[in-house]
């Protein structure tokens, strides 16, 4: 199967699962959570990009989905632009520090380079914890409506709102989902799973790098931040919590569990993390022992991740 073909099954089969899961809700609770999964899913694709392609570490992305976040929540309040402006001012923010952050502490490998993104996570979380007269501080602020389903219903299609953030968000996933599987076979996707294999071979052969980890590190956190966008935005609120450390965590987990180099492998994990702890709430006091026994399975079991090792495992067993 050619790489074109297999990228338009991957956005076949999503815009399947987005289209028919709404069928199978039990209740309208669910496309929230349904949203929260897309949410989650688009910033674990920036993952995809920096640790499957490019195979580097960060540790503090949440960061970028603050910055993200409360560009929603401050922008229209002191600058006067529409909620769904600060979406990308939000982007175009992050994609600056994540360029001038990265160029100095992408030159460090392996536990250094994570301790070096955990740092920069960490301060973006005190920032928006400690400035209280901008950002409410721990406390958190209000976020303004985005207004778009207020402008569907007046063209005739009314949702409500867990549907519209349903739908919204999935079709953002689509996008995302879109650009990186074209990213994928590019100059660019070549190059970065070159230096991913190997640094040293692919320097050998003219590929700059420094630039191709830079680019790989900014368009990440460009999915973070607008993922944070969309969580401001969903919840009409805001919180430090959504730059701290263990969401950081979470996303490099969700990459992980599902397959760090697989699209839907990504989407997979980002699917089960968000929705198990709705499953295990009746296990509050057991949910991280749980979560943390899943992930102990999977690293010693399934090592490439639930969705590759799972395709592996049928491929090898037809031949």
């Amino acid at each position: 199967m050619s790489f074109i073909s297999r990228k338009n099954a991957t956005l076949l089969v999503l815009f399947a699962l987005i289209a028919l899961a709404p069928f199978f809700f039990p209740s309208g609770f669910y496309f929230r959570i349904g949203a929260m999964v897309f949410v989650n899913s688009l910033a674990v694709l920036g993952i995809v990009i920096l640790t499957g392609y490019a195979g580097q570490i960060s540790l503090g992305h949440a960061g970028f989905a603050g910055i993200g976040g409360y560009a929603c929540a401050l922008a229209p309040v002191h600058l006067g632009i529409h909620p769904g402006a600060a979406v990308f001012l939000g982007a175009a923010i992050s994609a600056i520090m994540a360029y001038l952050v990265g160029r100095p502490i992408l030159r460090l490998k392996g536990y250094y380079l994570g301790v070096a993104t955990l740092g920069f996570g960490i301060l973006i979380s005190m920032v928006l914890s400690n400035e209280r007269d901008l950002t409410g501080g721990p406390d958190g602020m209000s976020v303004p409506e985005l207004g778009l389903r207020a402008v569907l219903k007046n063209i005739g299609i009314n949702l409500s709102n867990g549907e519209f953030w349903y739908y919204f968000c999935g079709f953002v996933l689509l996008i995302g989902a879109w650009i990186v599987l074209n990213l994928y076979n590019s100059p660019m996707g070549r190059s970065l799973r070159a230096l991913h294999g190997s640094e040293i071979a692919a320097r050998t052969v003219g590929i700059d790098v420094a630039r191709y980890k830079l680019l790989a590190f900014v368009i990440s956190a460009v999915f973070a931040s607008v993922a944070g966008s969309l969580i401001a935005l969903q919840n009409k609120f805001i919180t430090p919590d959504i730059a701290g450390f263990m969401h950081s965590i979470e996303m490099v987990t969700m990459a992980v569990l599902g397959g760090a180099a697989s699209v839907l492998g990504a989407i997979l994990g980002a699917a089960i993390l968000t929705i198990l702890p709705q499953i295990l709430t009746v296990f509050a006091e057991y949910e991280q022992l749980i979560l943390g026994l899943v992930m102990m399975l999977v690293m010693i079991f399934l090592r490439e991740g639930l969705l590759p090792s799972i395709v592996r495992k049928f491929k090898g067993t037809g031949e």
